[in-house]
């Protein structure tokens, strides 16, 4: 018996140990590449909304299709160790899991066939690009570029209770303090926030520890 019948995961920092939009800023200059991560790291602590950050990390890296696309393919090289194996025995065990990031979602959809999940379960932003691959915009009306986005797009999807939410962040946080999960776990695997560690039911740093605490060994919070 599941102690969680259906999992939300996180993408940056959490499945993966890529932060997709400081990757691609890195691949600018190195004054836009401290700019963005520090822009990153003030949102995914909580100091800042996303609101405020995410179309000004975007438009200023302005990434191409082609470097989404390099971007995927990065997500999969650094795959969090056995996050593989801890997916498919969570989906074995009749347990539902859906990817909800606010990372885009080219990008997130290589990752998420790499995990066998099928597009339907991803939940990204989308972007906009010309016939050449150039960057032409976002979805300025998906959720996932606010704060409380997060939330609102697992509400929508009717998942099996109870769900545990698994993030680094504070976005990932928001989806338990705005009661559309049942618990909440901390991901330090890649990094440790310490705003999101304090409100988080559980906190594990490795996908080993995530899959025994949905398929139902005991995890404590540290």
């Amino acid at each position: 018996m599941t102690r969680f019948r259906s999992v939300v995961l996180d993408v940056d920092s959490t499945l993966s140990g890529v932060e997709g939009i400081d990757w691609l800023a890195a691949h600018r200059n190195d004054a836009l590449r401290e700019f963005v991560a520090q822009r990153t790291a003030d949102a995914m602590a909580g100091k800042i909304p996303l609101d405020l950050v995410f179309g000004e990390r975007l438009d200023s890296v302005a990434p191409t299709l082609a470097e989404l696309q390099t971007l995927g393919l990065a997500y999969r090289t650094k795959i969090a160790p056995g996050a593989a194996a801890a997916v498919q025995a969570m989906r074995d065990a009749g347990v539902r899991i859906v990817l909800v990031s606010g990372g885009l979602r080219v990008a997130v959809l290589s990752l998420a066939e790499s995990l066998g999940v099928a597009d339907d379960d991803v939940h990204a932003v989308a972007t906009l690009h010309d016939e050449r691959g150039l960057y032409d915009g976002f979805d300025h009306q998906s959720p996932l570029t606010t704060q409380e986005g997060k939330p609102t797009v697992v509400r929508t999807l009717g998942l099996p209770a109870p769900v545990l939410a698994v993030g680094d962040g504070s976005t990932d946080l928001a989806i338990r303090t705005a009661g559309a999960a049942d618990a909440f776990a901390a991901f330090t695997g890649f990094v440790r926030r310490d705003a999101v560690v304090a409100g988080a039911d559980f906190v594990i740093g490795s996908f080993d520890e995530r899959r025994a605490l949905v398929l139902g060994d005991a995890a404590t919070k540290s």
